[in-house]
């Protein structure tokens, strides 16, 4: 088991395990109105962010696995966050017994292909090590990552209510490529 985030490399990117050096761009992004109109609507303040961050550095620790921010390589630059998590979220139908996936990218980032490279690779070292289903929740609205679930082949369950919100629940199926 994970104790910590690897490091996954692609061809542009790099994903690493979060350092205390991150928090405060990492606290500006969720910040940001526009990135989070469809995740909760509601800008996230630096208290919120910070359990946010250390709750993503706890899950490599207890769950062996968590999130990973995302760095261009060429320029050193924050691009996003992705990763896997085990919430707990009181919501039917259950997400129990699954990793849920998420992803942020900085909006300067969006639309050059950052967000589908680091989901690519995410979901090669989730094939490769963990022992469960992947899910994720969007918004309906929130095209670009229906379109991003869609291509990494997470399959549309059905439309739920989480904290006053519609949401859509998506699974992909375990594939484990270990041989």
């Amino acid at each position: 088991m994970f104790q910590s985030a690897p490091q996954i490399e692609t061809p542009r990117l790099l994903l690493r395990g979060h350092l205390f050096e991150d928090f405060n761009v990492i606290a500006a992004l969720w910040a940001d109105p526009d990135m989070v109109r469809f995740i909760s609507g509601v800008p996230s303040t630096r208290e919120a962010s910070w359990s946010r961050f250390l709750r993503y550095i706890g899950h490599w620790r207890l769950m062996g696995f968590g999130y990973w921010v995302i760095v261009d390589k060429n320029s050193g630059r924050f691009v996003g966050e992705i990763g896997f998590a085990d919430y707990q979220r009181d919501m039917q139908p259950s997400m129990d017994n699954m990793a849920e996936m998420g992803w942020v990218l900085s909006p300067e980032f969006h639309g050059k292909g950052y967000a589908s490279e680091a989901a690519e690779s995410a979901l090669a070292w989730a094939d490769d090590n963990l022992q469960r289903p992947v899910c994720c929740i969007i918004a309906p609205e929130n095209v670009p990552s229906l379109r991003l679930a869609d291509k990494n082949g997470f399959i549309a369950q059905t439309d739920t209510r989480y904290q006053n919100s519609t949401v859509r629940l998506f699974t992909r199926p375990v594939k484990n490529n270990k041989q």
